[in-house]
């Protein structure tokens, strides 16, 4: 599972309803939310 860093939690965390993106100058990203506090967290890069 890929991981990401809370800004909200200030730690990583695993990213809960994980989504491949696209970003506008074609890098791959990776979107979903926190499992603990449900703040939205992004990585950019494949998973």
């Amino acid at each position: 599972m890929a991981t990401a860093y809370c800004m909200k939690c200030r730690t990583k965390r695993e990213i809960k309803d994980a989504k491949q993106i696209t970003l506008k100058n074609g890098r791959p990203a990776v979107q979903g939310s926190c499992p603990v506090c449900g703040t939205k967290v992004f990585r950019i890069g494949k998973a």
